[in-house]
């Protein structure tokens, strides 16, 4: 389907609102010029545009399928990813020294958002190669990052993350797959794992699981499991595919969406395999792997948000409705321009976020400061639940847009809604991704939440010449999400916040968006401050009720029994 690579919009964000310029100005980014960087947005826009958007349909309409064993990928879906592989947009954010670009993960996150709007199916394997690429730079050995790290970056193999199982979704801990000694330094991995992403394919010349298993003297939950680097091929010799190691795709699951993308039931009987990171140390690991995949799905998201948007508009541009000469196009109903508004205001202020995100990660890896590191962990949660919230808002809104033909398969509105539907389920749900903000990310008393909160009043204070009202807005809703961080900080009860979870991270969100807005009103033209002021006086009133939510606690959440929930 037609995609615009919205390049203007990224380049106005790095240099007016998410701070780039602070990250290209460390040492180890100094080489991310803002032309290096438009060189490189330019280029990754005109690859989604002309190779992988045409992709989006025919990967929904001809699944990826199981035959014989074997993976049996979309029509066009190799040449693509040759394409993304042949441009080094894999290891854009990988080390140099193993053939990687080394760029900011705030520039990948903006290639990575594109390609999302463009084909999100073929986006969901390189994603976890690069989630892959980065769990071995940190936790792997020497041999096994210089074996594996420079096939992965140049996308000759690919990588997959091998988690969950029948029993143990959400709870990792109850997996049972098992890891045996084999005496030479490898292992034997046998079990059983189910929603496995882009499992295999016919594409590349192997695929490289990481996968969850309990060694024979692992304690019972997390603090037993190791991770084990388990290949399709087993590398021979000279690093190349050598003989076919004892695991299989026992099944491909029929989704409601992301067709061409196979998910996997995988099973390991014996296979041979190598420790990744320390003994019973699987879950830092691959918590490394997760974090980077929570921001890329948060993007998947935004960029589903971003691809249904301009089908929506195309489609109201053009549909001729409601004036008696036939004239007028739906365009001009106040309902379907608020829609339309709506949609682009909130994928602004969720791709903000998600680059705010990565903005601190970078800025964590180059300085070393912990409160970057605190504020790339607060923000990781946030960026995920709300971005694929919005991916999944937005999409529904366009069908909205279209009518009638918008549940039409035909037109393609549907699909974007589909597809991006398991985004807020998979790396962890939005609901898991809420209590991770309200518990481990204020283990620290909620000190990185006010830093944060602390800037946002001070811009809205700048603010106030240029944009008295908007400004305002921003301030009192700032502080009303101090005093709701406050309240949520002095509960020792955690179900107390795990009640309002949900709603305080929405809430945070809105008052986020609402200050990335601000900033883009200050810093841009009349069609920004025209956007900001949507935004700000009919979305972000949200947080009130959101807020309110939090504050109740877990107060009657369990008057209602089961019985009383089914009655």
């Amino acid at each position: 389907m037609p995609y615009r690579a919205p390049i203007r919009d990224f380049t106005f964000l790095f240099d007016h609102v998410v701070g780039l310029d602070q990250v290209i100005a460390t040492d180890l980014f100094s080489e991310a010029t803002t032309d290096v960087t438009e060189a490189i947005l330019t280029e990754a826009g005109r690859l989604c545009e002309t190779v992988l958007a045409p992709l989006q349909r025919p990967g929904d309409q001809h699944p990826a399928r199981l035959e014989n064993g074997i993976v049996r990928t979309p029509p066009g879906f190799a040449e693509g990813y040759a394409a993304i592989a042949d441009g080094g947009w894999i290891g854009m954010s990988a080390s140099p020294g193993q053939g990687g670009m080394g760029l900011p993960m705030t520039v990948t996150t903006a290639v990575n958002e594109m390609m999302s709007s463009a084909c999100l199916s073929l986006q969901l394997n390189p994603l976890m190669t690069q989630g892959q690429i980065e769990a071995l730079e940190h936790h792997a050995s020497d041999a096994i990052k210089a074996l594996y790290l420079p096939k992965l970056i140049s996308g000759e193999w690919c990588g997959t993350m091998n988690l969950t199982e029948p029993q143990a979704g959400s709870d990792v801990g109850a997996l049972r797959s098992r890891a045996e000694p084999n005496g030479d330094g490898s292992f034997a991995i046998s079990g059983q794992k189910i929603y496995i992403s882009w499992a295999d394919n016919d594409f590349t010349a192997n695929v490289c699981h990481l996968v969850l298993a309990r060694l024979p003297d692992a304690v019972p939950g997390t603090k037993g499991i190791s991770l084990f680097m388990v290949p399709k091929f087993i590398p021979d010799e000279d690093g190349n595919p050598g003989r076919r190691n004892e695991l299989s795709v026992v099944s491909l699951e029929h989704k409601m969406g992301l067709h061409g993308s196979p998910t996997a039931v995988m099973q390991y009987d014996g296979a041979t395999g190598w420790l990744i990171g320390p003994e019973h140390g699987g879950m830092a690991a691959m918590f490394t792997m997760m974090n980077n995949a929570r921001l890329g799905v948060g993007v998947q998201g935004i960029g589903v948000a971003e691809g249904a948007f301009q089908h929506a508009l195309a489609y109201a541009l053009d549909r001729k409705q409601g004036r008696a000469d036939g004239t007028g196009t739906i365009v001009e109903h106040a309902d379907v321009r608020r829609m339309l508004t709506g949609m682009k205001a909130d994928v602004w202020a969720a791709r903000s976020i998600a680059l705010a995100c990565a903005v601190a990660i970078d800025m964590a890896r180059a300085t070393g400061d912990a409160d970057w590191a605190a504020r790339a962990a607060l923000l990781t949660p946030i960026a995920k639940a709300f971005g694929t919230d919005i991916g999944i808002e937005v999409s529904q809104t366009g069908v909205q847009v279209h009518g009638g033909m918008g549940v039409i398969e035909e037109t393609g509105a549907a699909q974007y809604s589909r597809d991006v539907r398991v985004t807020a389920i998979y790396e962890g749900t939005n609901g898991i991704q809420a209590m991770d903000l309200v518990a481990r990310k204020m283990m620290d008393e909620g000190e990185a939440a006010f830093r944060l909160l602390d800037e946002v009043q001070t811009g809205a204070e700048s603010a106030r010449a240029k944009q008295p009202e908007l400004a305002q807005a921003v301030w009192s809703a700032a502080e009303t999400l101090r005093e709701t961080t406050e309240w949520l900080v002095a509960q020792d009860d955690m179900q107390n916040r795990f009640a309002g979870a949900v709603p305080y991270l929405r809430g945070f969100a809105r008052v986020l968006g609402g200050h990335f807005h601000l900033k883009s009103a200050i810093a841009g033209d009349e069609k920004r401050c025209a956007l900001a002021a949507f935004y700000i006086d009919r979305i972000l009133p949200e947080h009130i009720g959101l807020l309110a939510q939090v504050r109740v606690g877990a107060e009657g959440l369990y008057t209602l029994s089961p019985d009383d929930l089914a009655a």
